[in-house]
């Protein structure tokens, strides 16, 4: 019997995972299920929003001929007892799941926009194009996304009134170093930065809210555990911890990285661990040795419009180090950081490794495989 894996959710995290089971594993039925037809690349839905046009990247288009089914449909449910997931367009069963949902912003008040998804950053992308010279724009929220949005507006449109509004200082994660770049980009940009704003009112014509995401709440309505956030708790092999049958991997897992801390949301963490439980996958399925947990962070790379970048480098747990770096060459380090992302997505078959292991006759029907 043909053993069938089901991947849910083709962002970075899932459509990695479906595409490195699909070199590394034959004799399986992979079907990666997704209810937007494309690729979305997430991390440049700032540029979306400010104007840019995002290159067209069909599903169908980018696993054809890899042995990955495609199959386009809203995820509703999933019964982790029976096996099966609901969809809109019907039921499927599977053998192994890889659950790949991600998150959507998070406390969105009612008038404002957000750019954690494609149409919602299209629907921002409208709105700026209606405004007229003068009119404010207000991003809220501090972190790496409010930042890389408020800069690419600012940049796209000098004509508007922009500023940041956050609770903290801005960028006071950072280093000195970096936070001093971000200000001189920001003073360039005349980007108006209101700190220490909590309860307080700043009017706008156009209000972004980017103060966090949240995952998808189908996990928590399972019996898969999960935090008190909605992410599903797995092991270091990205394997649900109630349910041996279940890996998580992306912005949906509560995971730990090399260093024994908890990954953040981010693409830096799903790629990664994508490939750990793809992997992980494989040797259970095969008999090989499971892979390690080697999962760590080198930097944090911030767009700061088209001309300008900051990167920060981390210790392997997140930790900020003194140094950091700005100008032209982090924008072409960022650009290349981004496109490296979606090539793993639109080359499936040509990321490494390439051998392809045959499940075993025991692995395939074994419990005791899948528990080890």
């Amino acid at each position: 019997m043909t053993h069938r894996i089901v991947v849910l959710g083709a962002g970075y995290a899932g459509a990695n995972a479906a595409g490195r089971l699909a070199r590394r594993l034959h004799g399986a039925e992979i079907t990666l299920v997704n209810a937007d037809p494309e690729f979305v690349e997430r991390v440049r839905l700032h540029q979306l929003a400010a104007g840019q046009d995002l290159k067209v990247r069909k599903l169908t288009d980018l696993f054809a001929n890899t042995g990955v089914q495609v199959r386009i449909a809203r995820v509703t449910a999933v019964d982790a007892e029976r096996k099966i997931v609901d969809t809109d367009g019907g039921d499927i069963a599977y053998d192994t799941l890889v659950y790949a949902l991600g998150s959507a912003a998070t406390g969105v008040p009612e008038h404002a926009y957000d750019v954690a998804g494609k149409q919602s950053a299209l629907r921002l992308r409208a709105r700026l194009a209606d405004l007229g010279a003068g009119a404010t724009v207000l991003v809220v929220g501090g972190g790496l996304t409010g930042i890389e949005a408020v800069t690419e507006i600012a940049e796209a449109r000098p004509d508007l009134d922009v500023s940041l509004a956050t609770r903290g200082e801005l960028g006071d994660w950072l280093s000195d170093k970096a936070q001093q770049h971000l200000r001189k980009a920001f003073d360039r940009l005349g980007i108006t930065v209101h700190e220490g704003v909590d309860g307080r009112e700043v009017p706008a014509d156009v209000t972004v809210w980017t103060t966090g995401f949240a995952v998808h709440p189908i996990a928590a309505a399972s019996t898969l555990e999960v935090t008190a956030a909605g992410q599903i708790v797995v092991d270091d092999t990205m394997r649900s911890v109630s349910h041996p049958d279940v890996y998580a991997v992306g912005d949906a897992a509560f995971a730990h990285g090399g260093s024994g801390t908890p990954l953040r949301m981010s693409c830096a963490s799903g790629v990664p661990t994508a490939h750990l439980a793809a992997d992980a996958i494989v040797a259970r399925l095969t008999g090989g040795g499971l892979p390690q947990n080697k999962i760590g962070y080198n930097g944090q790379c911030i767009s700061l419009g088209r001309k300008d970048a900051v990167v920060q480098w981390v210790t392997p747990d997140d930790r900020p180090k003194p140094s950091a770096h700005g100008g032209k060459a982090v924008v072409r380090l960022k650009e290349l950081i981004c496109k490296t992302a979606a090539w793993s997505v639109s080359h499936p078959t040509l990321m490494l490794p390439t051998r392809r292991r045959r499940i075993t006759k025991t692995s395939a029907v074994s419990e005791n495989a899948l528990q080890s």
